[in-house]
């Protein structure tokens, strides 16, 4: 499931491109992705001019002046510009003609969204009870802390929940919980003011060192160009189980929550 950063890669990368061009026309090939796609799109966008892109959590918001695109690449979506006349792929459903370039949507697995919001993005079902966005001043420790006071679950499932902070997935809070000296299975109750102010700190961290990466070539995520992305190189924990800790020779431990797999280092996060 592509998380936040390739999300946050994927917006950097098409955007320079798709604000403020004009809307050719819009060709759905299938329209049956994870909600249907609304039939009357094309005449939505036709002729209109993009005036900005920006993310919301894992959602790209692709603004207009009379409502917004609201983009959810799903499991296995993609964005990437194709000369027009490209012959599309079995999977390629979706695009966005702009004159000299087409944005087009790709979806093996069609789990991904396309929908409309007519008026303030933030009023869409799918955005309005999120909580704060990790990269921003709305979160930090005490946010953090204050959220998790009455939470009797796993700290690992907390930081995974969007009403608590939005899109940190199961890559990054294994690798955050990690730098933060934190067991995933430890109470969020149980956390301290330092505790949270640690753990906020190295969200940051690992999410804004994941999108300079470009993101995760975890299940072939490439970008607007087909690029993968080089954060993987660099785990620590994530999908390291049975082998050794780059930092102090313990074997890195798994453990299964919320039907996910967490691993961790024994020593260096002790419960």
């Amino acid at each position: 499931m592509p998380e936040l950063p390739e999300v946050e890669t994927t917006r950097r990368g098409v955007s320079p491109q798709l604000e403020g061009a004009t809307v050719c026309g819009v060709l759905l090939r299938q329209p049956s992705l994870r909600w249907p796609v609304p039939p009357e799109l094309p005449s939505l966008l036709a002729g209109r001019t993009v005036r900005g892109v920006s993310r919301r959590a894992k959602y790209l918001l692709v603004d207009f002046d009379h409502g917004t695109l609201i983009v959810h690449l799903g499991m296995s979506g993609s964005l990437r510009f194709v000369p027009p006349g490209t012959l599309p792929d079995k999977h390629d459903h979706i695009d966005i003609e702009l004159g000299e370039t087409v944005l087009r949507y790709r979806d093996p697995r069609r789990f991904g969204a396309m929908l409309w919001q007519q008026g303030p993005a933030e009023a869409h079902p799918l955005l309005a009870n999120l909580g704060p966005e990790p990269l921003s001043d709305a979160f930090d420790g005490s946010v953090l802390f204050e959220a998790t006071r009455r939470r009797g679950s796993a700290i690992k499932l907390s930081i995974m929940d969007n009403h608590v902070v939005v899109g940190v997935g199961n890559i990054y809070a294994n690798e955050s919980l990690f730098y933060a000296g934190i067991h995933p299975a430890r109470e969020s109750r149980q956390l301290g003011r330092a505790d949270c102010d640690r753990l906020a700190t190295e969200i940051k961290r690992v999410l804004a060192r994941a999108i300079e990466a470009g993101g995760s070539s975890l299940r072939d995520f490439t970008d607007a160009k087909g690029k993968p992305g080089y954060f993987q190189q660099s785990y620590k924990v994530y999908g390291r189980a049975g082998l050794t800790c780059h930092d102090c020779g313990a074997l890195i431990g798994e453990l299964r929550q919320g039907q996910r797999s967490s691993c961790f280092c024994p020593h260096c996060q002790p419960l």
